[in-house]
């Protein structure tokens, strides 16, 4: 029986993105002590086509832009002030770069610019680090009573024109979704989000049960850190207790809301999406070497 939790409906028009940013990256000191992570690069492909590097938030960022977000809010912590710079513009800098004949690189940045000056962003400051359900619960004035996308901000994935968020989109509009979220068959599945549930004709999975880091794994399907929300989300955060590692686990506060009979599904991603993590320096290295096979495949 469905529990009786009452959210007032907004708008089922997907604009809004939560980037969570706030990780201390302990895995990748020392270059994190100064640097957050998610400002590490990784390659890409430029505007005019060159192979270039990028901030992964950045590759984010203007990822979620091409399939029309417009509204950004960024949970950032503690020593994280270079990412709040980095999508400051610098007009002077552009001009430093115009008189040097640089105009690949003067190219690159008005075109990023560009997506900054068309976007709302909204910085807010987790202060400790208290979770991925801690980081999330924070943007619930910035989100309202509208549903609302969440993208971790050290996790890219490369598609054919971003198809794995327009399919995320898609599905999540197309069945009234409270929860749905990418998911993928991994070989080891202990370090993981681990999804149990079952397979719809339409190659959805029904989540029964969410289990975060598990000694013995039910399956190999993890949670992949892209999620589309429901406002009952904060509800189903706010009764939660803390979990793994004394943290607010937002896979909990997922729980919950299967728990109360809502609708909570996940899509695997297609094996030709290369999904790039950056946790670890093994993660980081496969990042790189997967970011620069892809960017230099010829544009499709």
């Amino acid at each position: 029986m469905r529990r009786h939790v009452q959210v007032r409906a907004g708008s089922r028009v997907l604009r809004k993105a939560v980037i969570p940013a706030a990780g201390m990256g302990t895995r990748l000191l020392s270059v994190t002590k100064e640097q957050p992570k998610e400002m590490l690069p990784i390659f890409a492909r430029a505007v005019n086509g060159d192979l270039c590097l990028k901030p992964i938030v950045q590759l984010i960022f203007e990822q979620l832009y091409s399939v029309g977000f417009r509204d950004f809010c960024f949970i950032v912590g503690r020593g994280k002030r270079a990412i709040e710079d980095h999508f400051t513009p610098d007009l002077s800098f552009i001009s430093k770069l115009d008189s040097k004949g640089l105009d690949g690189a003067t190219e690159e940045l008005r075109a990023f610019y560009k997506m900054i000056d068309d976007s709302t962003l909204v910085w807010i400051n987790q202060p400790a680090p208290r979770g991925f359900g801690d980081a999330v619960l924070k943007a619930k004035g910035f989100t309202g009573n509208d549903r609302f996308l969440v993208h971790a901000g050290d996790s890219y994935f490369i598609s054919k024109n971003a198809e794995h968020l327009r399919r995320l989109v898609r599905i999540s509009e197309e069945y009234k979704t409270s929860t749905l979220f990418l998911s993928k068959e991994v070989q080891d599945p202990k370090r993981f989000g681990i999804v149990e549930g079952e397979t719809m004709p339409n190659g959805l999975v029904k989540v029964k049960r969410l289990v975060e880091k598990p000694a013995e794994p039910a399956s190999k399907l993890a949670i992949m850190p892209v999620y589309v929300f429901d406002p009952v989300i904060f509800k189903a955060l706010e009764s939660t207790k803390t979990g793994f590692a004394g943290e607010l686990q937002l896979t909990d506060g997922i729980q919950k809301i299967v728990d109360w009979n809502f609708n909570v599904y996940t899509t695997p991603v297609d094996p030709k999406e290369a999904w790039l993590d950056i946790g670890s320096p093994d993660l980081y290295r496969e990042a790189q070497n997967l970011s620069y096979e892809y960017s230099r495949e010829p544009a499709s």
